[in-house]
C-alpha cells in the first residue's frame, strides 16, 4: 500500500498518511472480502483526491518541487528496485492527471489487470486501456535513459564524490554530461539553487557546495535514492541536510535533482541513525 501511494502523490509522509487513513477505513467498514484489493481501492482513489487538491499546492510551491527522496531497499524486491520509482520518473509523472497516473503506476508497477483497475478508478476496462496506452506513451516519450551496469553507476557516483570532497571544478566538469542540469528543491526553508542546465555552470557551483560542506563539517556518502545512486549530505550530528539523486547514463551523470528541504530530508535523517553518523 505504501509503494502505491509513494508512486502516486511522490511525498514519503504523505503516502505515510493516506496508507494510515486507508487502514482507518477498513477498522471502520469491519469484515470485508479481499482485504488487500479493497485497500488498495481505498489508497488509489485517496490518492488521486490528494493529487487533486495538491495541484494549487504545487504551483504555489517556492521554487521547483521535487519528490520527496526515499532510501532504497537493497532486496532485490522489483516493485521497490524498478526504475519507476527513481526521482526522474516520479517527476516525470506529474505531468500525467491523477487518473492517468494511477493507472500507469497500478499496470506498469504492480501488474494490475485492465479489469481490476477500471473497479479501482471506476471506469470501463476499455476506458483504462485508452488511459494506459496514452500514459505509457506519454512516459516512454520522455523516460529517462539509466546505466545498465550497476557496478558503473556505483563507480561513477563513487568519483563524483571523491571530486566533490575536492572541492575543484574541473574533476567535476569531467563526470557531467555537457547537456546536465540540476535541479534543486528548498521548499523556501534551506538553500537551493536551479534549475541550472550546462555542465560549465553546474559543475563551479558542486565545487562551491564541496568547499562549504567541508568547512561545516559535512560528509558526502554514498547511498541508493529510489533505485538509483544518490548522494547524502550529513552534518557531523547524523542530520542529512543534502539528498542528491543522480542520473546517471552513456558513463556520466545527466541530472541531478538536489533535495534541501528539511520536511523532505526528515525521514532519512531517522532511517541512517546511527549507521551513517560519522566518526
Amino acid at each position: 500500500m505504501l509503494s502505491i501511494a509513494y508512486r502516486m502523490v511522490g511525498s514519503f509522509s504523505e503516502a505515510e498518511d493516506l496508507v494510515q487513513e486507508a487502514f482507518i477505513r477498513l477498522h471502520e467498514a469491519g469484515e470485508v472480502d479481499a482485504p488487500k484489493a479493497w485497500l488498495s481501492t481505498v489508497v488509489t482513489r485517496l490518492a488521486i483526491d490528494h493529487l487533486r487538491s495538491a495541484r494549487v499546492r504545487r504551483e504555489q510551491y517556492p521554487g521547483t518541487w521535487l519528490p520527496e527522496p526515499v532510501l532504497a531497499d537493497p532486496s532485490p524486491d522489483a516493485a521497490i528496485r524498478a526504475e519507476d520509482l527513481s526521482v526522474a520518473v516520479l517527476v516525470l509523472l506529474e505531468s500525467l492527471s491523477p487518473v492517468e497516473r494511477a493507472v500507469f503506476v497500478l499496470r506498469e508497477a504492480f501488474d494490475y489487470g485492465y479489469d481490476e483497475i477500471a473497479e479501482i478508478v471506476d471506469k470501463s476496462p476499455a476506458n483504462v486501456r485508452q488511459l494506459a496506452v496514452r500514459a505509457r506513451r506519454h512516459v516512454d516519450e520522455r523516460r529517462p535513459r539509466f546505466e545498465p551496469s550497476r557496478e558503473q553507476r556505483d563507480e561513477l557516483a563513487r568519483r563524483f564524490i571523491a571530486a566533490l570532497h575536492e572541492g575543484e571544478t574541473e574533476p567535476l566538469v569531467e563526470l557531467l554530461a555537457a547537456d546536465a542540469a540540476f535541479h534543486g528543491d528548498g521548499g523556501g526553508k534551506a538553500a537551493a539553487v536551479g534549475p541550472l542546465h550546462g555542465r560549465d555552470k553546474i559543475a563551479p557551483v558542486l565545487a562551491g557546495f564541496g568547499r562549504v560542506g567541508a568547512r561545516r563539517g559535512v560528509t558526502a556518502r554514498l547511498v541508493e535514492l529510489n533505485g538509483q545512486p544518490g548522494v547524502l549530505g550529513i552534518e557531523s550530528d547524523g542530520t542529512v541536510v543534502a539528498a542528491w539523486a543522480l542520473q546517471i547514463s552513456d558513463g556520466v551523470i545527466q541530472t541531478i535533482h538536489g533535495v534541501t528541504n528539511p520536511d523532505k530530508l526528515a525521514h532519512i535523517s531517522s532511517t541512517i541513525l546511527p549507521s551513517f553518523r560519522p566518526a
